[in-house]
């Protein structure tokens, strides 16, 4: 393959070529670079594999966006998924959500592009699935896209503060101090999509709002942007609560893990419960998310794998502990009584 300009070469291979050692050992082909040049060898459907990244890598540098590993490992795990040629890592990744200072917000994976079309079309959506997947970041680059263009005037972020193995009680400081932590990755989210100082006027101005979901109680979200995030610790009724305050010309957005429940025992996730009655609701998506989305370190998967094998195996022990002891509960069958021969008449 020849890529023709120098810089593109440079910015498709990546620092050190991380880029085309990766596709190397990924799918097992020998990739070789002479200037503008890529000499890739191997199995014919691996070469191919490989070519067809490379050429989507080559369209989004010449679009002016950077390429970097999460490119690649994402384009890796289209290809392993047999994305048709118009799904292909460049028509996700072109066309940001966001744009700041050189740095675009896009989607990365199928469901993450499924998910923010949704977004667009839909007034209540849930994103469901397990950490690592952009739920949560990409809501809020749809809201502050949404802000930025004025079609809404706020954007309001909650939290159920919800325990998860530590108890608040012991936390220094009042209520706010208290909640905080559990309301700095919206913090920390929302300083990545803006400047530090733009974010904390909005905040300082309530443009911006982040707080914990029992502050919701009561109010009318008219011309927002609303992000609940953590939603599988709310319960049944904050649930209930959460979602009959949207107001005119405004968007929600529910994020949560099912996996994850730090509810007391016993005590039903409102995030759970939410799905089993309104999907099929016109109007309102539901968009999940597994494993393979996952955006953070390529570990983070291999972790969730990791867990998911974990509990399928516990399933599978107890449900046979289970069945054990209901044998062992049964009543033994009843003997028939024996005859005795003498009398056992021949006919």
């Amino acid at each position: 393959m020849d890529l023709r300009d120098n810089d593109v070469a440079l910015g498709v291979s990546g620092n050190h070529a991380e880029n085309l050692k990766a596709i190397e050992r990924r799918l097992g082909v020998r990739v070789g670079q002479r200037g503008t040049e890529l000499h890739l060898s191997g199995p014919a459907d691996a070469v191919a594999s490989a070519v067809r990244l490379v050429e989507q890598l080559e369209t989004i540098h010449r679009a002016g966006q950077p390429v970097g590993r999460e490119d690649v490992e994402q384009g890796l795990k289209m290809l392993g998924r047999g994305a048709s040629p118009e799904q292909g890592l460049d028509t996700l990744v072109l066309g940001p959500v966001l744009s700041r200072a050189g740095r675009h917000v896009a989607p990365k994976s199928l469901a993450q592009k499924r998910y923010v079309d949704a977004i667009r079309r839909h007034d209540i959506v849930f994103g469901i699935g397990p950490a690592g997947t952009g739920k949560t970041y990409l809501a809020m680059a749809m809201a502050v896209a949404a802000l930025q263009a004025r079609s809404v005037k706020r954007i309001i972020l909650a939290r159920p503060a919800v325990e998860a193995g530590e108890k608040l009680g012991f936390l220094p400081g009042d209520l706010a101090e208290k909640v905080n932590p559990y309301l700095r990755p919206l913090y920390d989210a929302l300083h990545d999509m803006m400047d530090a100082g733009r974010a904390a006027q909005l905040v300082e101005q309530g443009t911006v709002e982040v707080a914990p979901l029992a502050f919701m109680r009561g109010r009318t979200l008219n011309d927002a942007f609303v992000i609940l995030d953590e939603a599988q610790n709310t319960t049944v009724e904050q649930m209930k609560m959460f979602l009959t305050r949207l107001g005119f010309h405004s968007k929600t957005v529910v994020t949560g893990d099912v996996t994850q429940v730090d509810l007391p025992q016993g005590k039903l996730s409102g995030l759970t419960h939410a799905r089993r009655i309104l999907e099929g609701v016109e109007g309102i998506a539901f968009c999940g998310f597994t494993e393979v989305d996952v955006v953070r370190h390529p570990l983070v998967q291999e972790v969730i794998r990791a867990y998911d094998r974990a509990d399928a195996e516990t399933k599978e022990a107890e449900a046979k502990a289970e069945a054990a002891r209901a044998e062992q509960a049964a009543p033994a069958p009843t003997a028939a009584p024996a005859r005795d021969p003498e009398t056992t008449s021949n006919g």
